[in-house]
């Protein structure tokens, strides 16, 4: 935070400080207040509020009550499948209704094994018919199956669903592969509406770190994103080929290369968001259940890793995590990938840090000068104006020659904010002794602790130029108050900041050397000028 004597026009220092101080203190407020973990939802309330909801018509298409039915009872299992990195269950309603993945670093805090899926409707590869006599009955007659135990550790493995509803039956052919992955084909022998689901979003931890709710790549391949609260009920999509529900780390989801899609939205009780695919007659796609890895859904399909959403930044966030993973790859720790990542950062932004770092140098240095023509014309903005302006145009600086290096370098830093929050990559990534799990908080807070010193350091050496102890005193608390709210942060975010102020202060620190030889030497030429 440089300060330093505003020229005429440009609001006073102690104001851009003030102004500057109360909108960093409230983002780390209000991400304190919004991001924080918040308590997981009552799934057995969710339930119940989803088997008593009203009927309601969607007026795009017949659609009526079948989109809120739930089964009335937690339904039995009648098959098993285990997959290289997961465990799963189909109950006798053809739904997958547990999926547990097998990696060590999926612990919830108990140290148990995450489980994706929860008795809160609708599960993965579930139908409602708009039919309401219909959906009653397939949600009380139990489809049978082909096999009970499926082996899809090394190879794809198939199971057939089947379910006799009168006059017609439905059946899911199913194909699981290794990496938690399936495809999914559905042969319905009438000509009823129907809504299939790739399930509800994962719930592991709701968080208001990241996006929660549902995400659909759309037929000019923009991508629309309903978060939990935000679906009216009455969204229609077409021609969609990606349709995901997510939370920060995992996603179940359905992709169709054919883009034939035609995906409905709607929100439960609790104003979750619900996602549907409408169809008359028979439907296909890919499926997946499982954490957004960016190498799983590549090699899946390379157009799935637009799972992984990382907001508005976007474009910046997604080489960035490239460069963080290969880096990753040539290191083999995350940890140290961070840091390497932050360095190239800095010393790609450092010809424009270089000239904000002088144009404060020079502004410390005119100062005084301001000051005294401030003094000398009092009352009169424009001689003012114009004396000040001739002072920097004498002196090569430019007034906001300090503040636009920072301007421009603000996206990159919320993509790098947004990389280190999604990347489940980073769960369960060691980095050195006390760090476990870079996608924790600090449980000691040596990293938050070490990231306000460092803060405080850089602020010491920045140059600035106080004409009032009150904008001492709050820049003083400033490295304080950051050090409270990066408490609460991942500690690979941590760490990135962390590692930043230190290239911050090295290049503050050379700055400083080059800028004061460079006034030696001209204190010296004018000497001998004498």
């Amino acid at each position: 935070f440089p300060v330093i004597v505003s020229p005429p026009g440009f609001p006073s220092t102690q104001k851009r400080l003030i102004i500057a101080t109360v909108i960093s203190v409230l983002f780390f407020i209000a991400y304190d207040a919004l991001f924080a973990p918040k308590p997981p939802l009552d799934f057995n309330k969710t339930v119940e509020q989803n088997q008593s909801a009203p009927a309601t018509t969607t007026t795009s298409s017949s659609t009526n009550s079948s989109t809120n039915l739930a089964p009335k009872q937690i339904s039995k299992n009648i098959a098993t499948i285990e997959g290289a990195t997961y465990s799963a269950t189909i109950d006798e309603l053809g739904r997958i209704s547990n999926f547990t993945l097998k990696d060590s670093k999926f612990k919830n805090e108990n140290g148990e094994q995450i489980s994706l899926l929860k008795p809160s409707s609708p599960l993965p590869l579930e139908i409602r018919f708009s039919d309401t006599a219909i959906n009653e009955k397939a949600f009380k007659v139990a489809y049978t199956v082909s096999s009970d135990k499926i082996d899809a550790t090394k190879s794809p493995a198939n199971i057939t669903l089947t379910q006799n509803l009168d006059s017609f039956s439905v059946v899911k052919n199913l194909t699981f592969y290794p990496d938690g992955s399936y495809d999914i084909d559905v042969k319905v022998n009438s000509n009823h509406e129907y809504f299939i689901t790739a399930g509800f979003r994962p719930i592991v931890a709701v968080d208001g770190y990241t996006v929660h709710g549902v995400l659909l790549r759309k037929e000019d391949d923009s991508l629309e994103i309903i978060e939990d609260g935000d679906a009216k009920g009455d969204e229609v999509f077409r021609s969609v080929d990606l349709l995901a529900n997510s939370d920060r780390y995992y996603t179940t989801l359905f992709y169709d290369s054919k883009r034939s899609m035609e995906v409905f939205i709607q929100n439960d009780a609790d104003e979750n968001t619900l996602s549907f695919a409408r169809n008359i007659g028979n439907f296909s796609a890919k499926g997946y259940i499982g954490p957004k890895d960016y190498k799983t859904l590549k090699a899946i399909e390379p157009s799935l890793v637009d799972a992984i959403e990382y907001g508005w930044f976007t474009f910046i966030a997604k080489p960035a995590f490239l460069l963080l993973d290969w880096l990753y790859s040539f290191i083999g720790n995350w940890g140290f990938a961070i840091v390497a990542l932050t360095i190239i950062i800095r010393i790609v932004l450092f010809p424009l840090t270089y000239k904000g770092m002088v144009s404060m140098n020079k502004l410390k240095e005119l100062a005084p000068r301001m000051k005294e023509i401030q003094t000398k014309y009092k009352g009169d903005p424009q001689k003012i104006n114009a004396h000040v302006m001739e002072l920097y145009r004498k002196h090569g600086a430019n007034p906001m020659g300090g503040c636009l290096p920072i301007l421009i370098q603000i996206p990159i830093f919320f993509a790098i904010y947004r990389v280190l929050l999604n990347a489940i990559e980073l769960k369960g990534a060691e980095w050195i002794l006390w760090i476990n799990d870079l996608a924790e908080l600090d449980p000691y807070f040596i990293l938050p602790i070490l990231m306000g010193i460092t803060m405080y350091i850089q602020q010491h050496i920045t140059p600035t130029n106080f004409t009032d102890p009150m904008q001492e005193k709050i820049m003083k608390f400033l490295p304080l108050i950051f050090t409270f709210f990066f408490i609460t942060f991942p500690a690979g975010l941590t760490l990135y900041w962390f590692v930043n102020n230190l290239c911050s202060i090295a290049q503050q620190m050379v700055v400083n050397k080059i800028f004061a030889r460079h006034k030696a030497q001209e204190i010296a030429e004018k000497r001998h000028e004498h």
